[in-house]
Parts: structure tokens; sequence; C-alpha cells
């Protein structure tokens, strides 16, 4: 039927600065802290058993946690510090609540680790091939590639990562992650074939650091999907029953009905903070089979791997994740960040909102990490 009326979707509808309605400065609060009822396709997931967590508020910690600053930031949403079955410390701004779910974007990538863990030590990926012996229709972008350096950010092809440039390629990607529609009626563009498309030269990463790419996440989805003896789909129902979530685990499809494990999914802190402690246990599972694998996770913290940059030189990018040896984790944009250190066991999970043009700051991400280390120190 035609001729009824209608409007485009504002939440989905790209705009000023090529960005999505729930993408604009002034409404990415709002985005963010509901972007599981925002987004054009979102699976939920429910844990079978519940990790019961003790509020035992630590007075020396929450001193810490103030002498940050982080949690008066006008950015802040929550910060929760657990370890064990203790929740250490929790804050949350006034328009954000302990139960709601929030975006946490890159921090998402950290499941791609624990899949391609699992993948790497059955023998159903050796990282030192290249990428297009797992998928044979791959571009120029990634082809010659080694799955290790897409698993470590050491690839350099065309495809662009920067927030302030409004024609970088990490826009057009959110059209395959389902975080935007494309203009004038066409159809949207799968996982598959946006990664299909990305091209490249020699890939050799000749910078001395990381070139962060969330494209690889998404290449590493692909591969995953292509020679796992199960859907990644279930292997993220696996990690939902492992971290043993309060709440809903929620993660934006693809068209192709692909998770976007980079950047996708939204948990409310303290769920987040469950998914901390996942990984403090090195996958051990609150019920159903252990995740990820553990040599694979204690290789990642100590192997060589490229650092983040000049401002984070003191954080490597090793197999989908950020560590500094001690502790692993991952930021993501708009200012959330994943810490757990791997030898006390104890876990940050910090939210925010950044509402400049960009919606990311290289030094306010470099502050939350050294806060969030000191935090996590202190006894």
């Amino acid at each position: 039927m035609t001729g009824l009326p209608s409007i485009p979707n504002p939440d989905l509808t790209v705009g000023k600065d090529n960005k999505q309605g729930w993408n604009q400065p002034d409404r990415r609060r709002e985005g963010f802290h509901n972007g599981h009822a925002r987004w054009r396709r979102m699976l939920m997931i429910r844990a079978r058993r519940i990790l019961s967590l003790r509020d035992t508020p630590d007075p020396r910690l929450s001193a810490a946690v103030e002498a940050t600053g982080l949690t008066r930031n006008p950015a802040f949403s929550a910060l929760v510090v657990a370890e064990g079955d203790r929740v250490l410390h929790s804050s949350h701004a006034g328009d954000f609540g302990p139960d709601r779910p929030h975006s946490i974007q890159s921090v998402t990538k950290l499941h791609a680790h624990l899949i391609l863990g699992e993948l790497v030590a059955s023998g159903r990926i050796d990282p030192d091939l290249p990428v297009v012996r797992y998928l044979p229709w791959i571009g120029s972008g990634y082809a010659a590639a080694s799955v290790q350096d897409v698993l470590d950010m050491n690839v350099e092809n065309d495809f662009t990562e920067d927030y302030d440039d409004p024609q970088s390629g990490c826009y057009a990607e959110e059209e395959a992650l389902g975080w935007r529609l494309p203009p004038d009626g066409r159809a949207e563009i799968t996982l598959r074939d946006f990664v299909a498309g990305l091209t490249g030269g020699d890939l050799v990463n000749r910078t001395g650091h990381a070139l962060y790419k969330s494209a690889n996440t998404d290449v590493l989805t692909l591969i995953a999907a292509a020679v796992g003896d199960q859907p990644p789909l279930a292997r993220l129902q696996a990690i939902a029953d492992a971290a043993g979530y309060e709440g809903g685990f929620h993660i934006s499809l693809s068209p192709d009905l692909l998770p976007a494990l980079s950047g996708g999914a939204c948990l409310s802190a303290r769920d987040l903070a469950r998914f901390g402690l996942l990984l403090a246990r090195r996958g051990g599972a609150v019920s159903g089979a252990d995740v990820g694998d553990r040599m694979f996770l204690e290789r990642s913290l100590h192997r060589p791997a490229p650092i983040l940059g000049a401002t984070r030189g003191w954080v490597r990018y090793s197999n989908q994740l950020m560590t500094d040896g001690k502790w692993v984790g991952h930021a993501g944009y708009g200012g959330q960040f994943l810490m757990a250190d791997m030898e006390t066991g104890r876990v940050a999970a910090f939210l925010s909102v950044l509402e400049n043009d960009s919606g990311y700051d290289d030094a306010y991400m470099a502050h939350v990490i050294r806060s969030l280390e000191g935090v996590l120190s202190t006894r």
C-alpha cells in the first residue's frame, strides 16, 4: 500500500557531519543510554544463572575514585568496581540507573578475543595464515594480511577510523553494523559486502604503533562464522551464561544477521563488571562451559604487540584486547573502558558519553585509563 504518511526514522537517518540522529552531539547521551532501543536490529540474550554480587563498599577505594574526578565529569554515566562476588564501589549519574543498559562500543571487541581464542586453541584457525585462506572472497584490504596482524590491529589499508573526519570509513561501516540507514532508500550493505569492498596495498604497518581499525574485528567475525563449529551468536550466548549477567546482553546485528563484535553491545555497568570478572577468572564460567582459552589470554598479556600510540605508549594491543602486562581491557568510542587486573582479580567498569563533535578525546581516554589503574591498585 502506498500513499500512507511516513517520515524517515530520526534515530537512524544521517544528518549533520555524517552522523545519524542518535549520535548527534546533542542526542548522543540519550542515544548511548538507549542504544538497545535505537539501533536497527538488536538481539537480547539472558543468562541461565546470575552471578550474585554483594555490595560491600570500600571507603578507601571510594576516596580514590573521588580523587580521580571521573564521577564529577559531565560525561560520566557509571562506575562499578568489583572483585570476586563483591561490589566495592558503585556510582551512577543522576540520569542513568544501575539496571540500565549502556552502549559499550568497542569494549565489545573483548568478545572477539574470547571467541577467536577458542578457535585458535581448537586448531580451526592458524593465526599465521593469511585471511584469504579463511575468506576466499576477501578484497585487497585484508587478503594478504595474517590473521595475527588482524588480531593485533597491525594492518595498513584504506579503511580509516578518524572520529574527527566526518567522511572516515568508520562511519560508512556503521551501516553494516545496524546503526544507521543508507540514503535514498538504498539497500543496506551486509557485513560481508562491506568488508569485501575494502582495499589496500601491501598492508604492512610501518608506523611503529597499532593502527586501530574496527573493520579488523568485522573480518574476525566473518572468519569465526566461516570456520567455527557453531555460529558467533551461539558463542555469545555461551559467554552470557559464563558471565552470569543479571540483565540483558544486547548486541546489534548486521543485515546478514551477524553480531557487531566491533562495537555493538549494550550492558549495564554491573553486568559489564560481571564480564570483567569473567576475564579475571580467565573464562571460568558461572554456568555452562568455560569460554575463551586460558593460554591464549595469558600469552596476550606478555607477547610482543604494537603499542597504542604516543599518548598511551605503555599500553599494547594484543589479540583484540588492550594490556599493560598486568591488566587486560578495552576502550570504547564515546568514553567507555573496562579494566580487569589479572593479578588481583579486581575489575573496573566505566561508562561515559562525550558530547563533543567527534565523540572522542584521546587525552580524556588516557586519563580514564590512568585513573582506573590507580583505583584498582588501591588497598
